[in-house]
């Protein structure tokens, strides 16, 4: 593993930087993904640089924003330097046969991010409720 990548990955706590998510739940390496892609002239250095699941990364690819479902408006994706993620998402957990967290989006920001990454596909609601219970 190079230098950069430890580090991101070191910053990141192991975790996806979007959904939380921690590498240790996938067999699946996490991706170093650019936050702003190298097509719209993103560079390879740590400020740009992100730990992603495979599924957040491949749900994002090069979008840089997409259309709040609550306003329709046009709105930047979540950015994991400069964003705080309890400043546009929260926990929201759903009890039924079986229990789930979803992420819900407190922002236009977060509201477009937890669309447009599917963050609340049903498996990774499981996962999500499995991880956050046996932390308690």
């Amino acid at each position: 593993m190079t230098e950069i990548a430890a580090e991101v990955r070191r910053r990141a706590q192991n975790r996806c930087e979007y959904c939380l998510i921690p590498q240790a739940a996938f067999r699946r390496p996490f991706h170093i993904e650019h936050i702003l892609a190298k097509q719209h002239g993103g560079l390879t250095q740590l400020d740009n640089l992100a730990l992603a699941c495979w599924q957040c990364n491949l749900k994002k690819g090069t979008n840089l924003t997409s259309i709040d479902p609550e306003n329709g408006e046009l709105t930047r994706l979540f950015h994991p330097r400069i964003d705080k993620w309890a400043d546009h998402f929260a926990f929201r957990l759903l009890q039924s046969r079986v229990d789930r967290v979803q992420i819900v989006g407190l922002t236009s920001v977060g509201r477009v991010t937890v669309r447009l990454l599917d963050m609340n596909e049903e498996l990774r609601q499981v996962l999500r409720y499995e991880i956050l219970k046996t932390a308690k």
